[in-house]
C-alpha cells in the first residue's frame, strides 16, 4: 500500500483499505480526460502504425491470408484488453497493469512488467520516428533529407507537445484518431466503389481474380502467414492504453466499459476489412514494406494528389503513436518510481501535472533510434518492430496472469469482482498466454530477423536480474516506510 492511500483513507475501513490498495504513483494527477477523449484513444489505439505502413510488407509476405492472421490476434488482443478493463474497474489506476502486477505478483511482478513494457514503448517509438521519416521521404521535396534527420525532427515535436498537459494530449489524440477513422472509412468506400464497378487499378481488375490468379489465399504457404503474427500483435500494442488513461478521467466506470466492447468490432472493421479490401485491388507482389499500402492503392487510380493526401494521414497515424508512447511511458515508469523500481527522477511532474521525467527517458532511447535510422535506414523499422513484440507479448502475458490471480482471490473472497468480466475464465487466460507464447516461438522461424530478436531473451533477463539487485534495497525501503507509516 502507498503512503498517499494510508493518509487519505478513513481509519473505519481498514478492510478495504486491505483489499484495494491505492498505488502512490496515482498521486498528482489531474482528472482532465473526457469520454469522448478514452473512447478516441481506445480507436487510435487500435489504428496506428502496424496497420498504415507494416500491412504494406505483410501482404507482400503473406499474401491474402494477413486478414485472417489480423482477425485471430485481434480476437486474442480483445481478450487482454477486457481482462485489463475489469482490473481498471476493479481499481483506477495510472500506473495500469505495473500496480496491478504490484498488488497481485508483488514488487518484482511490477518491476519486470514495467521495464518491458518501457521496451516495448521505447522501440515502438524508434518504429514510429522512422516510419515518419520513411512517410516523409514519399514527396520529393524531402528525399534529399537524410531519414535519421527527419526522425530527429519528429521526435522533438511531439517530445514538445507531449510536456504541455494531459488535456492537451486528450485533445490531439482525439483528432489524430478522428482523422485516421474518417480516412480509413473513406478509402474503405473508395475500395468498394472500386471493386464494385470494376474499375482499373494500375493495370489491374479488382476482384476475386486479383487473389485466385496470383496463387490463392496462400500464395506462399501457410509459414508465412505464421511468420507475420509477431508483427501483427504489435498492430495492436497500443489497445492498453485505455487502462492507463482511466487513471486520468473521472467516469472510469462508465467509460472502460464502452470504450473496451467497442474494440472488437473496430478490428474487424478496420483491420480485416481494410486488408480483404487491399487483397482484392491489388496482388500482394505489388505492395512493399517501403510505402503504405494504401498509398499505393490510391497512387495507382489516376486521382491527382490522392497519395499525397493519405501519405500525409498515415504521417499523422505514426505522429499519433509516437505521442501515445511517451504519454503512456511516462505514466508507467512515475508509478515504479514512487515504488523505488525506476530512477527517482522519473517521478517527477511539472506544473502541468505531467510526469516529464519518465517521458524524457523514454525519448532517450528514442534517439538512440535515430542512430539506427543512420546506421541501417533500410532495416530500422522491421528490427524494432521485433524488438518491440517482445515487450508487448511479456505485457500481455503479465496482464492476463494478474487477472488469474485476480479471479483466484475473488473467488477466495478476498476481492470482489466488478460487474465487467472477462468471460470464461481460466480458459480464456491460459489460451491467450499460449497463443501470445506460441507468437515469440514463431519467431525463431525467420533466420533474418527474429532468431536474433529471440537471441536477445537472455540479455534481456539478465540486464532486468542485474537491474533488481540494483534497485531492490530501494524497493524494500519504500516498502519499510509505507508500512512505518501504516502502524502510526
Amino acid at each position: 500500500m502507498s503512503k498517499d492511500a494510508v493518509h487519505t483513507a478513513p481509519a473505519a475501513a481498514p478492510a478495504q483499505t486491505a483489499t484495494s490498495p491505492a498505488d502512490a504513483g496515482d498521486a498528482g494527477y489531474s482528472k482532465d480526460l473526457k469520454h469522448r477523449h478514452v473512447n478516441m484513444i481506445a480507436i487510435g489505439g487500435a489504428i496506428g502504425t502496424g496497420l498504415f505502413l507494416g500491412a504494406g510488407g505483410r501482404l507482400h509476405t503473406a499474401g491474402p491470408a494477413l486478414a485472417l492472421a489480423y482477425l485471430v490476434c485481434g480476437v486474442f488482443a480483445f481478450f487482454v484488453v477486457r481482462a485489463l478493463g475489469e482490473l481498471v474497474l476493479y481499481r483506477p489506476s495510472s500506473g495500469s497493469f505495473v500496480s496491478y502486477a504490484r498488488e497481485f505478483l508483488g514488487e518484482k511482478g511490477a518491476y519486470v512488467a514495467g521495464w518491458m513494457y518501457f521496451l516495448n514503448w521505447s522501440t515502438t517509438g524508434i518504429a514510429d520516428i522512422t516510419a515518419i521519416a520513411l512517410y516523409t521521404h514519399y514527396w520529393s521535396l524531402f528525399t534529399p533529407v537524410p531519414q535519421w534527420l527527419l526522425a530527429l525532427i519528429a521526435l522533438a515535436v511531439v517530445l514538445a507537445v507531449n510536456l504541455i498537459s494531459v488535456k492537451i494530449f486528450g485533445e490531439m489524440e482525439f483528432w489524430f484518431a478522428i482523422v485516421k477513422v474518417a480516412t480509413l472509412v473513406a478509402f474503405m468506400l473508395v475500395g468498394i466503389f472500386l471493386l464494385a464497378t470494376q474499375h482499373d487499378v494500375g493495370g489491374t481488375t479488382p476482384g476475386m481474380s486479383v487473389i485466385t490468379d496470383h496463387g490463392g489465399v496462400l500464395p506462399h504457404g501457410v509459414m508465412p502467414v505464421v511468420l507475420v503474427m509477431q508483427g501483427v500483435i504489435f498492430a495492436y500494442a497500443a489497445l492498453e492504453l485505455v487502462g492507463v488513461a482511466a487513471g486520468e478521467t473521472a467516469e472510469p466506470e462508465k467509460i472502460v466499459p464502452r470504450a473496451v466492447n467497442s474494440i472488437m468490432w473496430r478490428v474487424g472493421l478496420f483491420y480485416v476489412g481494410s486488408v480483404v479490401l487491399l487483397a482484392l485491388l491489388l496482388p500482394g507482389s505489388v505492395y512493399s514494406a517501403d510505402e503504405s499500402p494504401f498509398v499505393t492503392v490510391l497512387s495507382k487510380i489516376g486521382v491527382d494528389g490522392a497519395g499525397d493526401v493519405m501519405n500525409l494521414v498515415v504521417l499523422t497515424a505514426a505522429m499519433s503513436s509516437l505521442n501515445s508512447g511517451l504519454y503512456s511511458t511516462g505514466r508507467i515508469l512515475r508509478s515504479m518510481a514512487t515504488a523505488g523500481s525506476a530512477p527517482r527522477f522519473t517521478a517527477r511532474m511539472n506544473r502541468s501535472q505531467v510526469p516529464y521525467g519518465g517521458i524524457l527517458l523514454t525519448c532517450a532511447v528514442c534517439v538512440l533510434g535515430v542512430g539506427l535510422n543512420y546506421l541501417v535506414p533500410g532495416q530500422a523499422f522491421e528490427i524494432v518492430l521485433n524488438v518491440a513484440s517482445l515487450g508487448i507479448i511479456s505485457t500481455w502475458v503479465i496482464i492476463m496472469v494478474c487477472h488469474l490471480v485476480f479471479v483466484r482471490r475473488a473467488r477466495a473472497g478476498q476481492v470482489t469482482r466488478p460487474h465487467f468480466r472477462l468471460f470464461g475464465s481460466p480458459v480464456t487466460e491460459i489460451a491467450t498466454i499460449a497463443f501470445l507464447l506460441a507468437c515469440l516461438g514463431m519467431m525463431g522461424n525467420d533466420p533474418e530477423v527474429g532468431r536474433k530478436t529471440l537471441l536477445l531473451i537472455p540479455v534481456i533477463a539478465l540486464a532486468l536480474v542485474v537491474g533488481w539487485f540494483g534497485v531492490r534495497r530501494r524497493v524494500t525501503r519504500t516498502e519499510n516506510e509505507e508500512l512505518t507509516d501504516l502502524t502510526r
